[in-house]
């Protein structure tokens, strides 16, 4: 949708869809931390079961949500901006640089988390919308 609003400026479109992300980062996790630490991302989810801080089964039902709630989200989001509900991928997206990037920025992100809770809890919600943001 921000591309199609930007016209075709992709520096535009990319600032339309990182600041609302780490936006509605805050807003999220500051609102579902208490209910269920606000585990959106699954390997989130494994680091807080690695360290025992979250059971074997929490962590297996926290990720059958996470996934429910992505599909959800998608199908969500393409009534949203019109698209087909079933909109198949047409850019080839892998590569070693795709998985080096998902790999440095998913260690980013739990490492900012984890950091964040050791020294400044009530802050993880703003590294976390910041985190996202700078990482776009």
């Amino acid at each position: 949708m921000a591309e199609r609003l930007a016209g075709g400026n992709i520096a535009i479109a990319l600032i339309g869809n990182t600041i609302p992300t780490g936006a509605i980062l805050v807003v999220l996790i500051t609102i579902f931390r208490p209910v269920s630490g606000a585990h959106f991302n699954p390997a989130v989810t494994l680091s807080f079961a690695l360290r025992r801080e979250i059971t074997p089964w929490a962590a297996m039902l926290y990720v059958a949500a996470q996934v429910f709630g992505g599909i959800v989200g998608v199908l969500t989001a393409h009534i949203m901006f019109d698209n087909p509900l079933i909109d198949p991928l047409t850019t080839n997206r892998t590569g070693i640089g795709q998985w080096v990037g998902e790999f440095v920025a998913t260690f980013g992100l739990v490492g900012t988390i984890l950091c964040c809770l050791k020294a400044r809890a009530d802050f993880v919600p703003m590294a976390v919308g910041l985190y996202i943001t700078a990482a776009y």
